[in-house]
């Protein structure tokens, strides 16, 4: 299995080299040069078994020759020893036809333990073998800064460096990030948005010296190990409901694309999905995009559901380099006009390929927050308000297919938008009883490359 860049340019890497680059050299994000398909009976196969052996069995296609069959197991088992439900991600079940994919047992309680929780093991595996160190950059909308620190947090071969949006993420999100105390992890509190902080990232991957000179690695979802781990989570709930004698839908609160594109993985693979539905808030511009074919970015509006208030979706890049026929010179052209004019037109060929696959919708703050309050007068679940916006999309696109809707996030990561929303506020699991009570540890910065660059140097050489 050999990985190739969106952009047509880049050399193509192995697995491991693909986890440790993350950004391809021509500014593409990498994808394996085909994808392996299961059998229906394959797929039924997996009915009954435990989440890690599905995980195993989905994921190993992709590794090639990296690591044995016996130590991936065990990457596998360590990964997800630490989550609070046996079963992983448990389905619960909301309406007649539609159900809630609880992804928020992990140790931070977020959908992006899932895939970080991996990749710190893997690259911790791979890293001990090599004897090679390596600086970690990650921008963050709020969980994958908390998921990639709890991670990474303490590993001899490794310094972490996340940044986010100063004032735009939860309070619990924050303090995911500024309480852990070991010396190679480091909270970079921006000047900005999300979308700042993840230009700041991509420009410093695209300054080769500095890449080069302190072994940039990224974790973000442009990382392909972490689309490839967050794969396996649609094959356990389609194989709970039925798969693959009966199609399964799913609803994505998403962002960056990321997540939804897993899905898009495992379709590809042969698990029968029949729509994937894009959830998105006020910042809807995915859902204009697949409505009209403008791609156009305009200003960010804070929302109650602060991990999805993004405007360039990296992800979506992936999509595009399949709807334009795998053409890594078309993907490169739309990428330049939307850094050159904030925007671009999807051809209506790819246009076309992209609603065969996908659907979309928007949620308003007050649908977000009529959807927490209705679901937890009717079946006693409380969601976080991400969650609640894929529910209220979910709920205006079911169909006799059952509907399958991913909570991302544990609704005490946003106690005031539940509490505003319906009179209760959750509380945090016993284990992180104490966050509120721990030190801040985090350093401010303006948007300045060149100061974030000399931070990072100076920080790596103590």
């Amino acid at each position: 299995m050999q990985y190739l860049s969106t952009r047509g340019t880049a050399p193509q890497l192995d697995f491991e080299a693909t986890m440790l680059t993350g950004l391809a050299r021509d500014g593409g994000l990498y994808l394996p040069d085909h994808i392996p398909a299961m059998t229906p009976a394959q797929i039924a196969a997996l009915a009954g078994q435990s989440y890690e052996e599905i995980a195993f069995a989905v994921m190993r296609p992709f590794i090639g020759e990296t690591f044995s069959d016996d130590a991936f197991r065990q990457i596998i088992a360590r990964a997800y020893a630490g989550f609070g439900h046996p079963a992983r991600a448990p389905l619960v079940q909301l309406d007649a036809n539609h159900f809630l994919l609880e992804l928020f047992h992990g140790p931070t309680l977020a959908f992006k333990d899932f895939a970080m929780q991996l990749i710190g093991q893997l690259f911790q595996a791979a890293l001990a073998r090599s004897g090679d160190r390596v600086t970690i950059v990650g921008a963050t909308s709020g969980d994958t800064g908390s998921a990639a620190i709890e991670a990474f947090r303490g590993l001899k071969n490794v310094d972490v460096f996340i940044l986010y949006p100063h004032g735009r993420v939860s309070d619990v999100q924050r303090r995911q990030m500024t309480t852990p105390v070991e010396d190679n992890v480091h909270a970079l509190a921006i000047d900005g948005d999300f979308d700042t902080c993840q230009a700041l990232v991509k420009d410093m991957f695209n300054d080769f010296d500095f890449r080069d000179g302190v072994r940039l690695a990224g974790v973000n979802s442009i990382n392909w190990a972490r689309v490839l781990a967050q794969v396996v989570y649609y094959f356990s709930a389609a194989v709970s409901l039925g798969a693959p004698h009966r199609p399964v839908s799913f609803t994505v609160p998403t962002g960056n694309f990321g997540d939804i594109f897993a899905g898009f993985i495992a379709r590809e693979m042969g698990l029968p999905i029949e729509k994937l539905v894009i959830a998105t808030n006020q910042n809807d511009i995915l859902h204009r995009a697949l409505e009209t074919g403008a791609y156009t970015t305009k200003g960010v509006s804070p929302t109650i559901s602060p991990s999805m208030d993004i405007q360039v979706s990296s992800n979506f890049e992936r999509a595009l380099f399949h709807a334009y026929g795998r053409d890594g010179q078309a993907v490169a052209q739309v990428m330049a006009e939307l850094k050159s004019t904030g925007g671009f037109k999807i051809s209506q060929g790819a246009l076309e390929a992209l609603r065969e696959t996908f659907a979309s919708g928007r949620a308003s703050e007050a649908q977000t927050a009529d959807a927490i309050t209705r679901t937890y007068a009717a079946t006693g679940e409380i969601l976080c308000p991400h969650s609640a916006v894929g529910v209220h999309v979910a709920e205006g696109l079911q169909s006799a297919t059952p509907m399958v809707t991913l909570a991302t996030a544990h609704p005490a990561k946003f106690p005031d938008a539940v509490a505003a929303a319906m009179g209760i506020r959750p509380a945090l699991p016993a284990r992180m009883a104490d966050l509120f009570d721990k030190p801040e540890r985090m350093t401010r910065l303006t948007n300045d490359l060149g100061a974030l660059q000399t931070l990072i140097r100076e920080r790596i050489a103590l």
